[in-house]
C-alpha cells in the first residue's frame, strides 16, 4: 500500500507579495509572505484537494526555511523529502500585479538551498512510498539538479510510479534571459530544447503552456511543437491555452488544436496569473490519479486555475476539496471570486488551518486577559501587573509541557511582554480587544477607529471581542454594537487572524433557552461567521444544542465553542462541564479567576512568592483540565 499520492521535485521559495495592485514592483510598500516554486505549490494544492503529497527539496538553515518546512506540515504535506542545506539560503521571489497583463517578478535564487539539490537527497524508500512522480522544467537546466531529477524518475520508472513533467519554463532561470526579466516566459533557445527533449520519454504526462511546449518542441507554431514532443514522448499531452481552455492530446496530434480533449471551462475575471498554472496542475493531478476521463481532470484544472486567477498569492489561493466541490455544483455568481462573499467564506473557513496550525479538537484556555480586575486590587501598578502576567504565562506553560490542545487568553496593554513571549510556544493566544465593560461596545484604542492597528499583530493571535448583548436590547444599542462586532470581524479577515466572539446575555436580562441562539443568529445575519465562539456556561441540554443547532445551521466548519468561567467555583465549572462536554463542538473552556483571582490578590500584596504563585496557579489549571477531560471522557462514554 503507497503512503503517498504524489511526490512533487524541485524549486522552493519564500514569495514576497506586493500588496498593492496596479503600480510599479518599484512603487510597492509592503509585502505579504508565502511559499512558492512551482513543486511547492502542486504539492500544497494537491494536499488541499485531499491527496497524500510529499515535496522533495532543499531549504536554507534559517528563518525563512524553517518558515516553508513549517508551512508545508501545515498544509498536509509531507516534508521527509525536504533536506536542510546548512551552507545556502532559501531561494526568494519578489512579485508583485501591475495590471491585467503584467506580473513584475525577481527572482533571487543564486546558489540557493533548492539549486543545491543532488543525487544524495534522492532516495529510494521515499520515492516507492508514492504513486506518482511529478518533476519541473526548471532542475534541468543545471547538472546538479538534473542529476537529481534523473536519479528520481529512474527510481520512479523502477518501482512502478506513474511521472509527470511541469515544463515550467523560466528564461531566466535557464540563462537565457537577464535578471529583470522574471516575468518573461519564452525566449528560443535550441539548447534548452534539446536538453528538454533529451527527457520527454521519461514522462507519462507532460504539462505546458503553448509557449512551454513552443520550447519544448523547438517550434513556434503549437501543432508544430506538439508533434515534435510526440516524436520523442508518448506521453498524454497537457496543452494550457489561457482563455482558450487546456486540451489532451493522447496518441496522435489531430489538426487542429480545437480537436483536443476538452474540459468546461470557467468565465472568471483574471487579477492575476501568477501560480495559476501551479493549481491547475494540482487539479488536473486529482483527476489523474482517480483515473478520470480527461475532460473531467480537465474540469478539475481550470476550476483550480479560476480559483489562483481570482486571488492574491499562489498557494494561498487554491481551494480545499470541500470549496472546489461547492464551486462545481453552485456555480459562478460574480467573476471576481474573490469578492464573493458565500465562496470566500468557505474558503476561508476549510483552509484556515494552513494559517493557524494545531490540533484544537480539544481547547483548555487559561484566560488572563483581565485588565479592570486587576487594576482593582490593592498594591497594583502596571509593572507589578505585567510582571504578574508573565508568571500566568509560566504557570500555563508548566501545564501544556509542550502537548497540542492548550492555550491563553492575554492582552497587549498589561501583558505584552507575556503575550509576545508566547508566541511560537504552541499554546493557542486569544487576544482582546474590547475596552473592558463597555456597553455599548467599544474597543481599545491601539486598534484604531478602523481597526487597522490588527495589521501590526501576531497571525498566531485570535481576535478576541466581548459583547454584552441580549435579544432584547434598544435598537439603538443592538445597532451600535453589531456595527463594532462586525467592523473588527472584517478587519481580522483582513488581516488572516482568526475571530472569537464572546457573548454573555445573562449580565443584561434574564435568559432562557432560546437567548444565546437567538443571539448567535442575530450576529450571522448581519455577516459575521466567527472563527471560535465564547459562550457562558448554559444550563440545560436545550439551551446547549438550540446554540449549537444555530451555529451549524449557519457554518459547519466554525472552529468551535469555548466556555468561560465567570469567576465561577470549581463545583460550579464541573457542573457546567459536565453539561457542555456532551456536545462535540464545545472544545473546551476558557476560564481565568478561578485560577487566579485569589493567588494574584495575595501576590500584589507581597504574601505570595513568584514560584508559589505559578506553582499555585498550575496545580489550579491542571485541576479543571482534568475535571474537562474527565466530563469528556464520561460523556463519549455515555454516547458509545
Amino acid at each position: 500500500m503507497k503512503s503517498l499520492d504524489v511526490i512533487t521535485i524541485g524549486r522552493s521559495s519564500v514569495d514576497l507579495y506586493g500588496a498593492q495592485v496596479g503600480g510599479r514592483l518599484e512603487d510597492m510598500g509592503s509585502f505579504n509572505k508565502y511559499i512558492g516554486g512551482s513543486p511547492t505549490n502542486i504539492a500544497c494544492g494537491a494536499a488541499r484537494l485531499g491527496l497524500k503529497s510529499g515535496l522533495i527539496t532543499r531549504v536554507g538553515d534559517e528563518h525563512m526555511g524553517r518558515f516553508i518546512r513549517e508551512q508545508l506540515v501545515r498544509e498536509g504535506v509531507d516534508v521527509r523529502g525536504v533536506v536542510t542545506d546548512p551552507e545556502r539560503l532559501t531561494a526568494l521571489v519578489l512579485l508583485g500585479i501591475r495590471d491585467e497583463e503584467h506580473f513584475p517578478l525577481i527572482f533571487y535564487r543564486e546558489n540557493c538551498a533548492d539549486m543545491a539539490l543532488s543525487e544524495d537527497d534522492i532516495h529510494e524508500d521515499y520515492i516507492a512510498s508514492a504513486r506518482a512522480l511529478v518533476v519541473t522544467g526548471t532542475h534541468l537546466s543545471n547538472p546538479r539538479t538534473e542529476a537529481a531529477v534523473l536519479k528520481a524518475l529512474a527510481l520512479a520508472r523502477k518501482n512502478g510510479l506513474r511521472t509527470a513533467l511541469d515544463i515550467d519554463y523560466r528564461p531566466n532561470l535557464w540563462g537565457v534571459a537577464g535578471h529583470g526579466e522574471g516575468e518573461s516566459r519564452f525566449v528560443e533557445s535550441r539548447k534548452v530544447t534539446a536538453k528538454l527533449q533529451s527527457t520527454l520519454h521519461l514522462f507519462d504526462l507532460i504539462v505546458g503552456t503553448e509557449e512551454e511546449f513552443h520550447i519544448a518542441g523547438g517550434a513556434t507554431n503549437t501543432l508544430e511543437a506538439l508533434r515534435a514532443v510526440r516524436q520523442v514522448s508518448g506521453a498524454t499531452l497537457i496543452c494550457k491555452r489561457g482563455a482558450a481552455g487546456a486540451a489532451a492530446y493522447v496518441g496522435a496530434i489531430p489538426g487542429r488544436l480545437d480537436d483536443g480533449q476538452t474540459g468546461p471551462g470557467f468565465p472568471i475575471e483574471v487579477f492575476n496569473v501568477l501560480g495559476a498554472g501551479d493549481g491547475f496542475f494540482a487539479g488536473l493531478l486529482k483527476g489523474w490519479l482517480e483515473d478520470a476521463d480527461w475532460p473531467t481532470a480537465l474540469k478539475y484544472a481550470n476550476a483550480c486555475g479560476a480559483f489562483a486567477v481570482s486571488r492574491h498569492g499562489c498557494t494561498p489561493a487554491y481551494p480545499s476539496l470541500e470549496e472546489l466541490n461547492f464551486f462545481l455544483e453552485r456555480g459562478i455568481k460574480r467573476p471576481d471570486l474573490r469578492n464573493d462573499r458565500e465562496l470566500e467564506q468557505i474558503h476561508w473557513s476549510t483552509n484556515r488551518h494552513r494559517n493557524h496550525a494545531g490540533d484544537w479538537s480539544e481547547c483548555r484556555v487559561f484566560a488572563f486577559d483581565h485588565r479592570v480586575q486587576l487594576e482593582e486590587m490593592a498594591g497594583y501598578t502596571l509593572a507589578k501587573g505585567a510582571a504578574f502576567k508573565e508568571l500566568c504565562l509560566k504557570a500555563a506553560l508548566q501545564v501544556q509541557a509542550g502537548r497540542p490542545g492548550y492555550g491563553i487568553l492575554c492582552d497587549n496593554r498589561i501583558s505584552r511582554r507575556a503575550l509576545h513571549a508566547a508566541a511560537g510556544t504552541g499554546l493557542w493566544i486569544g487576544r482582546p480587544c474590547e475596552w473592558p465593560g463597555s456597553r455599548p461596545l467599544a474597543l481599545e484604542p491601539e486598534l484604531g477607529s478602523d481597526c487597522g492597528g490588527l495589521d501590526a499583530w501576531a497571525r498566531e493571535n485570535v481576535v478576541k471581542v466581548l459583547c454584552f448583548c441580549h435579544p432584547k436590547d434598544d435598537a439603538v444599542t443592538r445597532a451600535s454594537q453589531e456595527a463594532t462586532v462586525k467592523r473588527l470581524f472584517e478587519a481580522a479577515r483582513r488581516n488572516d487572524l482568526e475571530f472569537l466572539l464572546e457573548i454573555i446575555p445573562s449580565k443584561v436580562g434574564a435568559v432562557d433557552d432560546e437567548t444565546t441562539a437567538t443571539l448567535i443568529q442575530q450576529f450571522y445575519d448581519i455577516g459575521v461567521f466567527p472563527d471560535w465562539w465564547k459562550l457562558e456556561p448554559m444550563k440545560t441540554a436545550a439551551a446547549w444544542a438550540n446554540s449549537i443547532s444555530a451555529i451549524e445551521n449557519n457554518d459547519r466548519h466554525t472552529r468551535g465553542i469555548l466556555v468561560l468561567g465567570l469567576d465561577a467555583p470549581e463545583t460550579e465549572l464541573a457542573a457546567s462541564f459536565e453539561v457542555a462536554a456532551g456536545f462535540d463542538l464545545v472544545k473546551g473552556f476558557a476560564v481565568g479567576r478561578t485560577i487566579f483571582g485569589d493567588v494574584a490578590r495575595g501576590w500584589m500584596r507581597a504574601e505570595v512568592e513568584d514560584d508559589a504563585a505559578v506553582a499555585e496557579m498550575a496545580k489550579r489549571y491542571q485541576r479543571l483540565c482534568s475535571i474537562w477531560d474527565e466530563a469528556r471522557a464520561a460523556a463519549r462514554e455515555k454516547g458509545a
